[in-house]
């Protein structure tokens, strides 16, 4: 179409003029969880991604997850990434270190809550009594007085890569008496299946960031527990590396369960 002169900038002036009488009318963003790649992909030995820290940072300050090579479990509490690593001790990772899958929002809590006597089923049954549906995202903390803890965390890697199912086998498990800290993670509703854990995923972090890692079970004495459902899930895969040759066709719950149990 062909626009005359004297008639083109009237047209560019009311497309701007329109455009800033409505740009208060835009919505708010719906707060969302962020993932990058599937768990059925870190269970196939898919460990390595292009993803960093400091890509992850600008998109929560919340969030549990590994590191290439699967270095280690991932926590990242109040804008801050910790990794706990198959010694047991707790590193700080820079920001050019990469993830294979992570899941990461903003925390903002709704609901908080006293919490006493919990291990990790009763805590469970309390999230869920609290929850205004199972289809929907939690992002979930609890800071506390544990009477005892144990955890896990997972050995780097190398090439050519095993499944997760054989990584774990192998774990190195850690436990603690008398600790504080927090618990930091997500539930996540059924039908997530193949793309990340259906149900709870916990990670802990040690107040003197001495002790932490994937959560196995734990005696919790008293804390306070801090829900925050969200509602909007945003997915990110790899556009490169093996998890474009990986077959995530298949059924992997059965190895989820052992990794996870």
């Amino acid at each position: 179409m062909y626009f005359k002169k004297k008639t083109f900038w009237p047209i560019v002036l009311l497309f701007f003029f329109c455009f800033g009488c409505t740009e208060d009318l835009v919505p708010e963003q719906t707060q969302s969880v962020i993932q990058v790649s599937t768990i059925d992909a870190l269970l196939q030995g898919v460990f390595d991604g292009e993803t960093t820290l400091t890509t992850l940072a600008g998109m929560g300050d919340f969030g549990i997850g590994t590191f290439n090579s699967l270095d280690g479990e991932m926590i990242f509490q109040n804008g801050i990434f910790y990794q706990i690593k198959a010694d047991g001790k707790i590193y700080q990772p820079t920001g050019n270190t990469k993830t294979p899958f992570a899941t990461v929002t903003y925390f903002d809590p709704e609901i908080t809550a006293p919490v006493s006597a919990f291990t990790y089923p009763s805590l469970k049954a309390a999230i869920d009594s609290l929850q205004a549906s199972t289809n929907l995202f939690y992002a979930i903390q609890v800071h506390g007085n544990f009477r005892s803890i144990k955890t896990r965390s997972v050995p780097a890697q190398q090439k050519p890569y095993p499944t997760l199912v054989e990584v774990t086998a192998h774990q190195p498990i850690f436990e603690a008496q008398s600790v504080s800290g927090t618990l930091s993670g997500f539930y996540c509703p059924p039908f997530v299946a193949g793309i990340n854990v259906p149900g709870y995923h916990l990670h802990f972090l040690s107040d003197d960031e001495n002790f932490g890692g994937h959560v196995l079970e734990f005696e919790l004495e008293d804390g306070r527990l801090q829900l925050d459902q969200i509602p909007k899930f945003q997915l990110y895969l790899p556009e490169e590396g093996s998890f474009l040759d990986t077959n995530l066709s298949g059924d992997l719950s059965g190895d989820l369960n052992d990794v996870e149990g």
